[in-house]
């Protein structure tokens, strides 16, 4: 699926439902919101995306060139070699892509947001120097992205800390069903890639990896919900996660001084690339942004929760979950989105109700598809996707099914 089919249709799409409002509710400010919503997003675009990205890109560049000189990286990609070489048959053992590719799943899986996004746009960068065909991305490329989308997170230390915040009575109460959501769902993006790939999932280095890492999840989860308290959860993941992150820092300096790497050149050389990547993005991410803008103030929401409900309601389903859908269907478009339609279900529906608990699972089960399509495909200039948003969503829409399971049997 190509990029301009997507993004023109964003506009024409919101142009219509527009024009249905303007029309048959006589709403007359619709368009002026749309306009004012494109030139606010080409803003944060650029000043809040951008901009800080380029810092936080120059800083962990810098930090991830001492690590490939340290020989860090490469111990990580001979470590994950056997799991891997599986699932991303066309990147070449010790290949320095799968070490970068491991930090940004370890990043994600540690909530670490700013270490995340570098870790990953150096691992789709190192990916692109095995693409013989630079404008369309490799199967290594979307089983990447597509793994990267599903949002993978150990704890979703923000959605508790908002729920803190709204005064909810045990904040960290979705932290098992968010765990199910994101887990579900990033199998499933395993699945369909593997299926579209002709990737055999079914032999025992497969098995044994994923029946260890969701052994592993299981037995955290188990730990944290059975011995910790709610304050004790927050205390552990912020002091480990940060305390795991500073450490790889002090590890990949100190494995670089062993070997007599200067460090501080290292550093420098690596950070160049951190503006030029951030500039190489801009266009990009003014593109998607704008257009999902679009969408968001066009009021094509309203209409899709209307239909979802009066096709349940024909149906004689039990439509308590519906309230919350607008949460899930702005995930894959925009995280600042989701998080305000998030934020808003639990001030409407009050914050330990099922609306807004079940918005808050939506929010944790899975990442901004279409964003992250934008920003790392473009950081390496492929135009167009394949089947890698198809892919992204279907892992999305297994995310928000399990969603709305979990709540109805965690809170139901």
């Amino acid at each position: 699926m190509a990029l301009n089919y997507i993004w023109s249709g964003f506009f024409l799409v919101g142009f219509l439902a527009a024009l249905a409002q303007w029309v048959f509710l006589g709403d007359t400010e619709i368009f002026k919101r749309i306009v004012d919503g494109t030139f606010d997003s080409a803003k944060a675009a650029v000043m809040d995306i951008a901009l800080p990205l380029a810092g936080v890109m120059t800083l962990w560049l810098g930090i991830m060139n001492i690590g490939e000189k340290a020989g860090a990286v490469g111990w990580l990609a001979k470590v994950i070699a056997p799991f891997f070489s599986r699932i991303f048959p066309e990147v070449p053992k010790d290949h320095p892509a799968t070490g970068h590719m491991v930090m940004n799943f370890s990043a994600n899986l540690l909530g670490l947001d700013n270490a995340a996004t570098p870790f990953g746009l150096k691992a789709m960068e190192s990916l692109q120097t095995l693409n013989p065909n630079k404008d369309e991305p490799t199967n290594a490329q979307i089983m990447f992205l597509v793994l990267h989308t599903s949002g993978l997170t150990l704890i979703p230390l923000s959605i508790m800390a908002q729920r803190a915040i709204l005064g909810a009575a045990d904040p960290s109460d979705i932290f098992i069903p968010c765990m199910i959501a994101t887990y579900v769902a990033t199998v499933t993006g395993i699945i369909v890639c593997s299926i579209k790939q002709r990737i055999n999932l079914l032999n025992r280095v497969v098995l044994g990896w994923l029946g260890g890492m969701t052994a592993g999840i299981v037995a955290l989860i188990y730990y944290f919900t059975q011995h910790l308290t709610k304050p004790e959860i927050e205390l552990v993941s912020k002091v480990s996660s940060n305390l795991i992150l500073f450490s790889i820092i002090i590890i990949f300096i100190g494995g670089a001084l062993r070997k007599k790497v200067n460090v501080y050149d290292a550093f420098i050389e690596g950070a160049k690339g951190g503006i030029q990547t951030s500039i190489t993005v801009i266009p990009y991410l003014v593109g998607m942004l704008v257009a999902i803008s679009v969408i968001r103030n066009s009021g094509i929401f309203g209409f899709i929760v209307n239909g979802f409900s009066w096709i349940f309601t024909g149906l004689g389903m039990n439509t308590d979950f519906v309230p919350a859908l607008p949460t899930a269907l702005m995930k894959p478009l925009s995280g600042s989105g989701s998080k305000a339609m998030m934020i808003d279900a639990m001030q409407t529906y009050g914050v330990d109700s099922f609306v807004g608990r079940l918005a808050c699972i939506f929010q944790g089960s899975a990442d901004t598809t279409f964003y992250i399509v934008a920003l790392y495909f473009g950081s390496v200039g492929i135009k167009r996707t394949r089947y890698a948003i198809s892919a992204g969503l279907i892992a999305d829409l297994a995310g928000i099914i399990t969603a709305i399971s979990v709540a109805y049997l965690f809170f139901g």
